[in-house]
């Protein structure tokens, strides 16, 4: 019996692509699952393991507050037992507003609120009142955010163009907007006259509406008639619908699009801080609430160790555990000020592994999934550190991972396989380090890198001079054309400062792919998102002579029992909620009269249900062809046109995002860590698709800390040395080949790769 309590026992497991599976995976243990993207690590590991730890997590609670908390279905499992709670920090980007920053997303600013509240001098009052949210503690003038927001007038309207030749570069007051259709047809301004020549009076009236006491007014012509309108001036007209208001608010004009017409600068009154300049007098050991924000975090800790006063003591004392851990992960350069829409991908991901490790519980099961993501070779040190402290503090750790580096320190290995998809749910192999390299045939422990002895040539490159955005050095750079490049580096050091910032702005022309997630839904299929699904429907439309609405379960085609969602979810009050297959479609979706028209033999069901191999001998249409040709590139065939996003596994959902910008034609691609969630075997048919592209006279650069892709590459520009303040400068230009010879870290991981 003691032994059984050892280990988490999973029977029988059919959940998504499983094939009716047993599993006992060992408690205080690193417990690492590997194998091909879509081989249904995430299936036994989140939708099994992680969801009815939870579901039986909820049941300690009564009934009434159960009801107010997330409910769980029961996995599609036979039997699961001996299960700790769960802590999951999964492969989602964080998200949070544009205001989230370091200090809020690890909920340590709170407790800064309250230390200076209880201890700070001269005292304020309340812990709110050291808020830029709260109604005295933000700062007048700019309401908070720390900045003056200002319409740019150059960037507003170009002086060489009239009026009717879009003057102004704003779209909602420009034609063909109703706001620019009042300003050329109102008979206030001359149409046609180029800005920069109206009078002194007429530009003024313009821009900045009429002088003081006086109106003017511009005639508006509607379909049935006109009516005059109070003119006011582009500028205050601006401010007043786009600057004073939440831009998050606005629906058909995106934030981007004001803010580029605007220019930033540091709020005066409270010195970027967004706090009410009463609040900045309260200090504690000579320094504000603003000082301590912009604190690099290892000198936050210095400053908490300072503070004797009991109650201040104890405070700090909770503050510490969540800052150390950022330190120990190797963040101490961030500060709590630090905005996390501008963190790396590597050091968001630590911050977010941060976030979940600052409890001091033990006998909980910690899931990670690719917690290597978006770290260089360098980092993974920090992090297998991380994973064996926690195991050693009797914890179970289990991990989804493709690194070889994180998969070496493993005490138990379980490969998913043999594929993907319908090919995998099967346990390959399940033991320790040793007994993977004579079974399993996926994942080679000893794989060496190969080097690119032979790499193309530039004849000719793009330019970067002087790039100072965020924390880059003054940075100029050549990257060389028609190539496959790779730009590496420690996280924060700059990369994608330089290319998703300088690059991208002086050549707006590039295909950006960042590292974003796509929208995922039930109702999202890969036929949809890949826009095939509106080709098929117009083909049967074509057909059949219906409409197109018809052949599809969003539209006139929903099964009218379950309205196109193939289930139904029957009432049980209290009890865990079920999904039941909808018994008038049979899970199809579809209504009887839609699935009674067909093409070629096969209605629309049938042809949703052929994989992305199969398609093209069926649908043979060069717009479709394409299309299907591109998820095939990126090893995604096996998948079918219906399978909806939502059941995809992290790795395939990234190649998914790849094939769909991949097949939009340019010359330029940029890509932010292409490889993250895909296994070895998975990179090596992501690395055909770039040499394809390159090969057809494109060029592709990729941002990236896969050492493979990286020794592939035609050239490698190296970002560093550190991260934060620390990087911003370029370490190395070169082919893989001189990278070998170059006192780097990157270069040094290149080598031991290598096996020298």
């Amino acid at each position: 019996m003691t032994e059984k309590r050892d280990e988490i026992i999973l029977r029988g497991l059919q959940e998504n692509n499983l094939k009716n599976i047993d599993l006992n995976i060992p408690k205080e243990k690193i417990n690492v699952f590997t194998g091909l993207s879509g081989s249904g690590k995430s299936s036994v590991v989140f939708d099994t393991l992680a969801t009815e730890s939870r579901r039986q997590m909820t049941l300690n609670y009564p009934l009434y507050v159960r009801h107010q908390m997330p409910r769980y279905e029961r996995p599609h499992a036979d039997l699961m037992q001996h299960l700790s709670p769960v802590v999951v920090v999964e492969q989602k980007p964080v998200r949070g507003n544009v205001r989230s920053t370091v200090g809020t997303y690890m909920d340590i600013d709170p407790l800064i609120r309250l230390l200076f509240s209880r201890i700070g001098s001269p005292s304020i009052g309340s812990a709110t009142e050291f808020s830029s949210d709260s109604s005295f503690g933000k700062c007048p003038e700019c309401s908070g955010y720390g900045e003056i927001v200002a319409p740019d007038i150059t960037k507003l309207i170009d002086h060489t163009k009239s009026l009717r030749d879009s003057a102004v570069r704003f779209k909602p007051l420009a034609p063909p907007g109703w706001q620019g259709r009042w300003m050329v047809d109102g008979g206030l301004f001359d149409p046609d006259l180029p800005i920069k020549d109206f009078s002194e009076e007429k530009y003024n009236l313009l821009v900045y509406g009429p002088p003081e006491g006086e109106r003017a007014f511009s005639t508006y012509y509607y379909k049935v008639g006109n009516r005059d309108i109070e003119w006011d001036g582009i500028l205050p007209r601006f401010i007043r619908l786009y600057i004073n208001r939440d831009l998050t608010k606005l629906k058909i004009t995106s934030q981007e699009d004001v803010l580029a017409m605007t220019t930033h600068t540091a709020c005066p009154t409270c010195e970027g801080s967004g706090l009410n300049p009463k609040v900045l007098e309260c200090k504690i050991n000579g320094l504000n609430i603003a000082h301590y924000d912009h604190l690099e975090l290892t000198d936050l800790l210095e400053e908490l160790a300072k503070i004797q006063d009991p109650v201040g003591k104890s405070i700090a004392q909770q503050v510490l555990p969540n800052v150390r851990q950022l330190v120990d992960l190797g963040l101490g350069y961030l500060s709590l000020k630090r905005k996390m829409g501008t963190l790396s991908g590597g050091e968001a991901q630590r911050v977010k592994i941060a976030r979940h490790l600052g409890s001091s519980l033990n006998n909980i099961t910690y899931i990670f999934d690719e917690p290597s993501a978006g770290l260089h070779p360098e980092e993974i040190e920090m992090l297998t550190k991380m994973l064996k402290s926690l195991r050693d503090n009797y914890n179970t750790v289990v991990v989804i991972e493709h690194n070889l580096a994180v998969i070496k320190t493993a005490d138990e290995i379980i490969e998913m396989g043999a594929g993907a998809g319908v090919s995998g749910g099967d346990v390959v192999y399940q033991g320790e380090l040793e007994g993977l390299k004579k079974a399993s045939a996926i994942t080679n422990l000893d794989h060496k890198l190969t080097i690119n002895q032979n790499p193309r040539r530039a004849e000719n490159s793009f330019s970067i001079k002087n790039a100072s955005a965020n924390n880059l050095k003054d940075v100029s750079v050549e990257i060389p054309k028609n190539v496959l490049i790779s730009v590496c580096g420690v996280s924060g050091s700059g990369k994608s400062s330089l290319l998703f910032g300088a690059f991208a702005e002086k050549y707006p022309e590039t295909i950006l792919v960042s590292q974003g997630s796509i929208g995922t839904s039930s109702r999202s299929t890969l036929a949809t998102y890949m826009g095939i699904m509106d080709d098929i429907r117009s083909i049967l439309s074509k057909e059949t002579g219906q409409p197109v609405g018809l052949f599809s379960f969003n539209s006139a085609g929903a099964c009218p029992v379950c309205e196109g969602k193939g289930v139904t979810t029957p009432d049980v009050a209290f009890a865990d909620p079920v999904t039941v297959t909808c018994e008038a479609c049979k899970g199809t979706r579809y209504s009887d009269e839609a699935l009674s028209y067909r093409y070629n033999g096969k209605n629309i069901v049938e042809i949703l249900e052929l994989t992305i191999d199969e398609t093209n001998q069926y649908l043979d249409m060069p717009k479709i062809v394409k299309k299907v040709d591109t998820l095939k590139d990126v090893g995604l065939g096996y998948l079918t046109l219906g399978q909806t996003t939502s059941s995809l596994s992290g790795g395939e959902v990234q190649r998914l995002k790849l094939a769909s910008h991949l097949k939009k034609e340019g010359q330029i691609y940029l890509l932010d860590e292409p490889s993250l969630g895909l296994h070895t075997k998975d990179n090596e048919k992501l690395l055909d698709v770039f040499q394809r592209l390159v090969n057809k006279g494109n060029s592709v650069i990729i941002i990236e800390h896969n050492l493979n892709l990286i020794a592939a590459s035609d050239w490698v520009i190296e970002m560093g040395p550190g991260g934060g303040k620390n990087g911003g400068e370029v370490l190395f230009e070169g082919t893989p080949g001189d990278m070998l010879k170059a006192e780097t870290v990157t270069a040094k991981w290149l080598r031991e790769g290598m096996g020298e």
